[in-house]
């Protein structure tokens, strides 16, 4: 096994900076100064080197100079997705705060090397940034309270030009002196590692850049999702639909944990939304019979004792951890309160499970032990995206397409291979019982997009795993290893397979940067699907050959699904046995295969 510097990670939720209010000069916007890298003094808290104004209000649009052009962000804009002057944004598990000054005030620093007093320890240092005049940024200095150093790289897509897909928030209006015009104009959340174990003690910013844009800081944060925590569930958002309406009604979502433990804790996310979403209440209890709990559902709790939380638009809420405790392998119930008129959310659309949903207008159904409350189903799962429990080994992320997902296994039967896997996990003793985190999205790729990250749309094939990564791996609670299994969409819509590969290499790079073991799957046969033509086996058995070639140069194991799963006298081909019936899923006895087919060793840090 070959070791990485600093081997495995554990993570789980950030610290955010307690910031002192402005100093600066209202309306202070002077231009950067291209080129010159300021000498880090002592270090201050960001909001006393704020030195750019980005947000005005609608009545004063020239109030404000983000770009040196005379364009800003909407005040009202930001307060209508839930970004209120002074709130507390989860992004990616990072607690950041939303600078407090008002519209017209300096909100932001635009990074020239200035010393940032920062404290915590973590997986993870976060910042809310944007690049203007372009993508922006260089390399910074974290300075640990041991005395140590660490370098970082820091990169800021452009506020009017970068990518939807990886955006925190986007703004449907830019301000200009003369007015508003239609946006979008976006803010992101970037992260980049941290020496596990070693306290920061202030983190200098990139330098200003002589060619490049400039680059905006609005708030910076410790991660950590490492400590303390194990994911027992998880699904990722796989895209942004049109939903009810549903008006003041609760939604009752089956789950089925892995890992056990207490402490139970949920994870709702708002995932490229455009407004903020309400939820009045949560509980959480034992499936007994369909959408009625074996026992009395036990309340869920926000923000150290509050009944519900405001989600703003893009961004997460992890509940309190409840004196509740997760049996492993067990169907839960879920269930979250929606006390307003809900048009859209973000959903995993393939959960090969049925949900429950209260009737229109029926309130607070939360506390219901019996499922009567409950006439429709659904089979999707909206906002909830994760569970987890108190103490515990870490997690193995599974990061995959509709093979992951199960899409063709039985619904309801938890005979994804994912669950296979969790359940070898809980069955012994040997090795760290783990838990196995689902995030596999149907239709899913490496290289591309399905959907683009913004807007109501049916595409619910997700963004790319390169887009999602952040998210649906880096920032999982206690993430130890991921297993990569994704790909076979990239061939048949035409990607190369050198593109492919090189995807999956930058997927390793970006895990073994923060510590994760990374285990990469071979793409398993097709042949006989529609659209699996002989030029698609040709790139999948390219694929195949580089990973298993690979030796541990960029991933740290390989399992051999394709071998698993070929029919041996048609290489191209499923073994019947193993099929669902449309020559490219497996069925629950293929899916059950390839979990068994995993050495758990190569999965754990330090065995393989």
């Amino acid at each position: 096994m070959r070791l990485r510097p600093w081997g495995s990670t554990t993570l789980t939720l950030l610290l955010a900076v307690t910031a002192s209010p402005a100093v600066a000069p209202a309306g202070a916007a002077a231009a950067a100064s291209p080129g010159r890298t300021a000498r880090p003094g002592a270090p201050q808290p960001l909001e006393r080197l704020f030195d750019n104004t980005a947000v005005s209000d609608n009545s004063r649009p020239g109030a404000a100079d983000f770009d040196g052009a005379g364009h800003s962000l909407s005040a009202q804009d930001l307060a209508a997705a839930g970004w209120a002057p002074g709130t507390v944004l989860t992004l990616d598990g990072a607690r950041l705060r939303r600078p407090r000054t008002a519209a017209g005030q300096p909100d932001n620093v635009r990074a020239d090397g200035q010393a940032v007093a920062v404290r915590g320890r973590g997986d993870a240092l976060a910042f809310l940034v944007a690049g203007t005049g372009g993508t922006a940024g260089g390399t910074g200095t974290v300075r640990y309270r041991d005395g140590s150093r660490s370098s970082y790289e820091l990169t800021a897509p452009d506020w009017r030009s970068g990518p939807l897909t990886t955006k925190a928030v986007a703004l449907p209006h830019l301000n200009g002196a003369g007015g508003q015009s239609a946006g979008p104009v976006r803010l992101y959340a970037v992260a980049v590692p941290l020496r596990p174990g070693r306290e920061v003690a202030s983190v200098v910013l990139p330098g200003a850049s002589r060619s490049a844009g400039a680059l905006h800081v609005f708030a910076v944060a410790v991660r950590d999702t490492a400590r303390g925590r194990t994911g027992s569930w998880a699904a990722s958002t796989a895209g942004y639909r049109a939903v009810g309406p549903w008006t003041d009604r609760t939604l009752r979502l089956v789950v089925h944990s892995g890992a056990g433990g207490p402490g139970a804790r949920i994870r709702i996310a708002n995932t490229f939304a455009a407004a903020p979403v309400e939820i009045a209440a949560a509980s959480i209890a034992v499936r007994g019979t369909g959408a009625a709990a074996r026992n009395a559902p036990v309340p869920l709790t926000f923000g150290r004792g509050r009944a519900g939380v405001r989600v703003p638009a893009g961004a997460e809420a992890f509940s309190d951890p409840a004196a509740f405790t997760v049996p492993p392998g067990t169907d839960l119930l879920v269930s979250l309160h929606l006390p307003g008129t809900v048009t859209a959310a973000p959903v995993h659309q393939e959960a090969a499970q049925l949900s429950y949903l209260s009737a229109a207008g029926s309130g607070d159904r939360t506390g219901d032990a019996g499922g009567a409350a409950y006439p429709e189903t659904m089979s999707s799962w909206p906002f909830l995206t994760g569970l987890d429990v108190r103490g515990g080994p870490g997690s193995v992320v599974a990061l995959g397409d509709s093979i992951t997902d199960g899409v063709k296994s039985t619904s309801g039967a938890n005979h994804r291979w994912p669950d296979v896997l969790a359940a070898r996990f809980q069955a012994q003793h040997a090795l760290p019982r783990y838990g196995v985190l689902n995030h596999g999205i149907s239709a899913n790729r490496i290289v591309t997009d399905r959907y683009q990250g913004d807007g109501v749309s049916t595409d619910t094939g997700g963004v790319s795993a390169g887009h999602r990564l952040e998210r649906d791996v880096l920032a999982q609670p206690g993430a130890r290893t991921v297993v990569i299994f994704e790909g076979i969409n990239d061939v048949r819509r035409g990607t190369s397979a050198e593109e492919v590969v090189a995807g999956l290499r930058a997927l390793a790079r970006r895990a073994h940067e923060r510590g994760l073991r990374v285990v990469v799957a071979t793409l398993t046969p097709c042949a006989g699907y529609p659209d699996c033509t002989a030029a698609v086996e040709t790139r999948r058995q390219a694929v195949n050959a580089a990973v298993r070639a690979d030796a541990g140069a960029a991933f740290d194991a390989t399992l051999d699904f394709d071998a698993v799963l070929r029919d041996p006298a048609h290489p191209g081909r499923m073994l019947p046995g193993y099929d669902s019936g449309d020559h490219l899923h497996p069925g629950d006895a293929g899916l059950r295969a390839l979990g068994e087919a995993v050495d758990l060793r190569a999965l754990v840090p330090g065995r393989g």
